[in-house]
């Protein structure tokens, strides 16, 4: 059972997030997620509203949302580990499960201090990935909190960063191409020791004399489309605010797109990005 939310803010597409069990999400950590290794290196505190991983040489942390969701929008506050952080990855992604598991990942990718964070972006579906579009932020994502959003419709997929989108996957099922539709999912979180590939391509490698490492989580939200039935939601696109935002950060701060790797796909390039 899904549940279907609404349109359009004054600056970016807003779609609700529903939780297939319905009903209003104000995001408490002991309410909503389970966690699901790292023992204490898993934290819940200040009544539920506050969240920490860490990792250290033994092992990183993780946690998985209690409900499964299929489309709509779900948004989480992140601060990411602060300082030396090359070799470390935060994962924060909607998956299924199975060999044939559907997924839209956003990962973290560290950096030696004062060098910017990789954002890495992902869409597997029937068990396929090979979508990445990665990108540099504007701000330092370890002083603050920041939002980063994941809108999730039968039509397309939208990727927001303080509700700027920054990447949009569309459904092309029409050309053969599939599109996460069928499979609810989790949300899932981790952060753990990927310093075989992480920070340039596993050149620089974790620095062992700086663990633990820490990151935040706040503010997570997912709301019943109850009060937005019959509004038209599937169909609405960006306003042309958020359109111009889109462009700006893909012109800008985009460093990677699969679709521009001629070499990667010599017989041509997969069929969604013609």
């Amino acid at each position: 059972m899904a549940f279907f939310p609404n349109g359009l803010s004054p600056t970016v597409l807003i779609v609700v997030l529903m939780s297939v069990l319905g009903g209003v999400n104000g995001g408490n950590f002991y309410q909503d997620f389970d966690i699901t290794w790292g023992d204490h290196r898993a934290k819940i505190f200040n009544g539920g509203q506050l969240l920490s991983l860490s990792l250290d040489k033994t092992s990183g942390s993780g946690f998985r949302s209690k409900r499964e969701y299929l489309f709509g929008r779900i948004d989480m506050q992140l601060k990411l580990v602060a300082g030396n952080s090359a070799g470390t990855v935060t994962a924060y992604y909607l998956s299924s499960q199975g060999l044939t598991h559907d997924e839209i990942d956003f990962e973290f990718l560290g950096n030696l201090t004062g060098e910017p964070y990789i954002l890495h972006t992902n869409v597997f579906t029937q068990g396929k990935g090979n979508r990445e579009q990665q990108f540099y932020l504007w701000f330092d994502p370890t002083r603050n909190f920041h939002t980063y959003s994941i809108i999730w419709k039968p039509q397309r997929i939208i990727f927001l960063v303080d509700n700027t989108p920054i990447r949009v996957f569309r459904n092309a099922k029409s050309i053969g191409v599939p599109f996460p539709e069928n499979q609810p999912m989790r949300i899932y979180s981790s952060l753990w020791n990927a310093d075989d590939w992480a920070t340039r391509g596993g050149l620089v490698k974790t620095d062992w004399t700086k663990a633990p490492f820490t990151a935040y989580y706040r503010n997570f939200n997912a709301v019943s489309s109850s009060s937005f039935l019959n509004s038209g939601w599937e169909t609405n696109e960006l306003d042309s605010t958020a359109r111009r935002r889109l462009r700006w950060v893909q012109r800008n701060f985009m460093i990677y797109n699969y679709c521009s790797d001629l070499k990667r796909f010599p017989q041509g390039i997969p069929p969604e990005c013609r």
